[in-house]
């Protein structure tokens, strides 16, 4: 018996060893844990500077078609000739067209625009409907424009000094990928930026990256929040970014986040405790008042969770602005037919009431899933995009 049994181990681990020395490894799914392994995956990178991606396509642009022309006149073709591009009022930009299997690995972009007037749209295998359509700061977790950037140290998403949005989501893709930016203001936009991608083999069980935008100003009184709506399919839920524009001068993050899936109706499978517990904060963000009396914050950026803000004039616009993102990377939320996601905001009132406030939310949600997707709802209208500079109820508040 002793016997047979060493001679079953032998096989298994005989059969394990040689599985091991003919599975090829695509190059997908890094970490410090692998990065020494070899892999026939083929790098690649779309930037202005070289819009296929293609090799040895590099830095090509002429002093006649180049956008710093000007700049690198005395230098002539591979100095720096086309490092940015425009994206004229109404014009919808092609950033990338890649054909082949493979997948986004890294996004780096640099916009000078109104970040709630320029939409980001990503599109996989030839589908007609986005699988990706957010204003791109928020989609960069910077939903509070180009002046107020904040220092987010995250593994999904980083944004560095002075505008460097980054974000490392990977999004597989069979066939192909398209990602275009809209410029829905009257001003031309600026845009420099840079895809890195590999051509590699995905494996059979990889979803689609998806990502949806929404927004209500103000929220209407004792209504509660709607993250994201509609997802139908089997698939997880991967992060939260939400903007808060707070106009009450009192705490504004006492509300619950709520998932419903798989057919839950008026109870969720997944309830949260508050705003700041669901980002992985406590007790206000450790809220205080310094000298002036003025609320402040404890402001943090972690691998998975984060918070931060920025204080505004209450007499003319907001309180504070928030902003709070939450990465499930360790934690995603498995959903099989469908999924809804929402948050309650409220406040304090007197005798230890809460206060259903009406505040400024606006959120995007990020998650993979099997295709084909359920189309997005129209994004708002540009009125409805923008971030004002007016309290639309400063009675109430």
């Amino acid at each position: 018996m002793r016997q047979s049994i060493f001679l079953m181990l032998i096989i298994v681990f005989g059969l394990q060893s040689c599985k091991q020395e003919t599975e090829k490894f695509n190059g997908l799914d890094l970490n410090m844990g692998n990065l020494y392994r070899m892999s026939d995956a083929q790098s690649r990178s779309i930037s202005p500077e070289n819009f296929s991606g293609e090799k040895g396509k590099g830095g090509m642009a002429t002093l006649e078609e180049g956008n710093a022309a000007h700049a690198a006149r005395e230098l002539g073709q591979g100095w720096k000739v086309n490092p940015y591009i425009f994206i004229e009022p109404g014009e919808e930009f092609v950033l990338a067209e890649i054909e082949g299997e493979g997948a986004i690995q890294h996004i780096w972009m640099t916009p000078a625009c109104d970040f709630r007037l320029t939409i980001i749209r990503f599109y996989w295998d030839d589908e007609e409907e986005p699988s990706v359509e957010a204003p791109v700061g928020d989609f960069f977790a910077a939903g509070w424009g180009n002046q107020n950037v904040p220092w987010i140290q995250s593994l999904a998403v980083c944004t560095n000094p002075g505008s460097g949005l980054n974000c490392y989501w990977q999004m597989p893709f069979r066939e192909k990928c398209r990602i275009t930016m809209e410029n829905i203001d009257s001003n031309r936009a600026v845009l420099y930026y840079q895809i890195d991608y590999t051509l590699t083999d995905v494996p059979d069980d990889a979803a689609y990256f998806h990502a949806q935008f929404n927004r209500s100003h103000p929220l209407p009184s004792k209504e509660v929040y709607t993250i994201v709506d509609g997802i139908e399919g089997k698939g997880q839920y991967v992060g939260t970014y939400l903007a808060h524009g707070a106009y009450s001068a009192g705490w504004w993050g006492e509300g619950e986040i709520k998932f419903f899936m798989d057919g839950d109706a008026d109870f969720p499978t997944i309830n949260g405790t508050g705003e700041e517990d669901y980002f992985c904060g406590s007790y206000g963000y450790g809220e205080f008042r310094d000298e002036n009396g003025t609320m402040q914050y404890n402001a943090f950026s972690t691998p998975y969770t984060g918070f931060h803000y920025f204080k505004d004039n209450p007499e003319v616009s907001y309180e504070t602005k928030v902003g709070q993102y939450r990465w499930h990377i360790m934690d995603p939320i498995r959903f099989e037919s469908d999924l809804k996601v929402t948050i309650q905001s409220l406040g304090w009132q007197s005798e230890g009431r809460y206060l259903p406030l009406q505040d400024d939310l606006a959120s995007v949600a990020y998650w993979y899933q099997q295709e084909p997707h359920k189309p997005f709802p129209d994004l708002p209208s540009n009125e409805k995009l923008v971030i004002k500079k007016e309290n639309p109820n400063p009675m109430e508040q």
